[in-house]
């Protein structure tokens, strides 16, 4: 899993230039599922048929990630950027980045004042993102086309993941790479001979900027039900809006409701259910601030009842993204266990 998380996350995948991270997953989905295609937006949606009737069911994993896109390039160089996906501007400020162009990565980073100027500026004005600009170790706009350089070209924070304290990862992407990652590995440790239905794995473009990918992969498939794999904003740390009611190295997080979604209650129980008699430790989640693909599949065809697994996540949409790996093992253990629990369609229907 630590392995297949780092190949992913180091790609770069902002909203709308998915291609490569679409590339890997199409590749390696393909050798352990039954039918796998990318449709018109970018979705990768792979197909595997259990042994036994049963439920049809689709597990959604987004495969964007927040970033950025060059929008103008100074005639000294600099280059002026628009964002892509939810950015807090107070955390742009000297980050490094990476811009994917036709000639491969180029580094560069989000300029700021020295230190030493502060007496000259006002320490509690938070610059908006238009104000600012991208270094990247050039002089003028001839030199940045010579980098290879174009308006359009995609940009995402720098990348690197690190291992630290007991169980902990920190770096960039992570939302939603690891449920990338989890999806996959759970397709490939899962022995279908044991599972009732179809599972419809659905990688999704275009989730940061309004659930776009989901909305046009749930008009394709009939579901019985889905469940969306996503990260999650926990609430453990001191500042003052934070409750403590998600804490990371916990379990999953296993939604009530978010503001795309109010999850089924059929199938939240059967996620309950299957993680107590599993020993899966887990987590109930209700946080109106954030979204999922599981709020737009839910709405699709003639709708389709939902929930979804959270993977627990501090500074979340920052190139310091932290996870506790027991979280994600515990994450893709309930996913897999789920998978194998369904029997019937009826269980999971309204009333």
């Amino acid at each position: 899993m630590r392995e297949l998380l780092q190949e992913l996350t180091k790609l770069s995948g902002p909203c709308g230039f998915e291609h490569d991270v679409a590339r890997y997953i199409y590749e390696r989905v393909s050798k352990i599922t039954d039918d796998v295609s990318i449709d018109g937006i970018g979705n990768v949606i792979a197909k595997v048929n259990g042994a036994n009737d049963g439920p049809s069911l689709v597990v959604s994993a987004h495969m964007d990630e927040i970033g950025f896109i060059v929008k103008k390039i100074e005639k000294n160089g600099l280059i002026r950027f628009e964002k892509l996906g939810g950015h807090d501007d107070r955390i742009l400020l000297a980050q490094k980045v990476q811009i994917r162009t036709e000639n491969g990565i180029r580094y560069g980073v989000i300029g700021t004042i020295s230190a030493h100027m502060m007496k000259y500026d006002n320490p509690e004005k938070v610059r908006k993102h238009s104000e600012l600009y991208i270094d990247v170790g050039v002089d003028s706009k001839a030199e940045v086309t010579e980098l290879g350089i174009q308006i359009g070209d995609p940009i995402t924070w720098a990348a690197g993941e690190i291992e630290f304290g007991k169980n902990r990862i920190i770096g960039k992407g992570f939302d939603d790479r690891v449920g990338c990652a989890i999806l996959l590995n759970a397709l490939e440790e899962t022995d279908f001979s044991n599972v009732y239905g179809t599972v419809y794995a659905v990688f999704s473009v275009q989730e940061e900027v309004g659930l776009r990918g989901a909305k046009v992969a749930g008009q394709q498939i009939q579901a019985d039900l889905s469940l969306a794999i996503d990260t999650t904003a926990v609430s453990d740390t001191p500042e003052a809006m934070m409750d403590d009611t998600l804490a990371l190295g916990k379990g999953p997080g296993i939604k009530v409701m978010d503001f795309s979604l109010i999850a089924s209650v059929s199938v939240r129980k059967k996620m309950i259910q299957v993680a107590e008699e599993q020993q899966i430790p887990y987590q109930l989640e209700v946080f109106p601030g954030i979204g999922t693909d599981g709020g737009a599949i839910s709405q699709s065809q003639d709708g389709v009842p939902t929930g979804v697994i959270s993977i627990p996540s501090r500074y979340a949409h920052s190139p310091v993204e932290v996870l506790d790996l027991s979280d994600i093992e515990n994450s893709k253990n309930l996913l897999k266990q789920f998978m194998l629990s369904m029997r019937e369609k009826s269980e999971f229907r309204f009333i």
